[in-house]
Formats: structure tokens, C-alpha cells, sequence
């Protein structure tokens, strides 16, 4: 999505196993994590507690911890290599299947 309210609105209409989203987002203040803030606030059925990852170029352990607290379930730092990102989407999806 070319935006984080492009993407809210998205997951009105449809629903989504992972989400994968750049921290540094257009038209959205991604560093302080405001738009996994929005969606956490979304019911269930809305994607509200859709397993998200956070991909950023902030790779501190504070960062980390920021994003983690905010609502994402993993923090991957770029540049990350292919297998590394489909690794963390699959145990995402491994989890949440357990979870349900």
C-alpha cells in the first residue's frame, strides 16, 4: 500500500494473515509506531489482531522493544534477506493458527 491510511482502509474489505509493514511509512509518523497503534484499535474482524512485522532501519535493542510494545510481533531490521523474512511470516502464521 503507498500509505498507512491506504492500508487501514484496505483492511476494511479484506483480511490479511501478516502484515508487513515499513516503519518509516509515507503520511504517517511510522517511527513512533501510530499506525500498528490504529490497527490493534480495530475489532477482530477488522484485522485487528492480525500478526504484524515491523521491517525499519532503527536496528537498537530500544527500538526493538518500541516496536514490540507498540503492537508488531516481530522487528526486522533492512536490509533482510528473503529466507529470513519468510521464516519470520511463517512462524507468524504457525502461531497464530495455534492462537485460534
Amino acid at each position: 500500500m503507498p500509505s498507512a491510511a491506504d492500508a487501514l482502509e484496505q483492511m476494511q474489505h479484506s483480511r490479511f494473515h501478516v502484515l508487513l509493514a515499513d516503519i518509516g511509512m509515507p503520511r504517517e509518523d511510522g517511527y513512533d509506531y501510530e499506525f500498528i497503534r490504529k490497527v490493534r484499535r480495530l475489532p477482530p474482524t477488522a484485522g485487528g489482531t492480525t500478526p504484524a512485522i515491523a521491517l525499519t532501519a532503527y536496528p537498537r535493542s530500544e527500538d526493538e522493544k518500541r516496536a514490540l510494545g507498540s503492537g508488531f510481533q516481530v522487528h526486522l531490521t533492512k536490509p533482510v534477506s528473503a529466507a529470513h523474512l519468510a521464516t519470520a511470516i511463517a512462524q507468524l502464521m504457525i502461531g497464530s493458527r495455534l492462537a485460534e
